[in-house]
């Protein structure tokens, strides 16, 4: 085989991987959207009740920051699965836990 064919066949080769791999991104994204969304909104409303309940939320503030993070490089498992945490922080912080 010529180079410039060997060349051709890698380049092409590399694009589809660089176009799965993105493709793959996208299975949590909206999933991680809608579990940040709730994740704000809760603890915008939360009231923390005691150090236990200030400890909690605070656990839950870095979480959403965290996933907020995982969103903007499109790591939207990571981003769900935080989110997913934060709310529990946020229902922990309510009962003073």
């Amino acid at each position: 085989m010529p180079s410039s064919k060997v060349i051709l066949v890698c380049s092409l080769l590399a694009v589809a991987a660089t176009l799965s791999a993105c493709a793959g991104k996208t299975q949590y994204r909206s999933a991680c959207d809608q579990e940040l969304e709730a994740a704000w909104s809760e603890l915008s409303i939360s009231k923390a009740k005691g150090f236990g309940g200030t400890a909690s939320y605070g656990k839950a503030l870095t979480l959403i920051t965290s996933a907020g993070t995982m969103q903007t490089v499109e790591n939207f498992d990571n981003c769900y699965n935080l989110a997913k945490d934060a709310r529990f922080y946020i229902r922990e912080s309510q009962k003073g836990q």
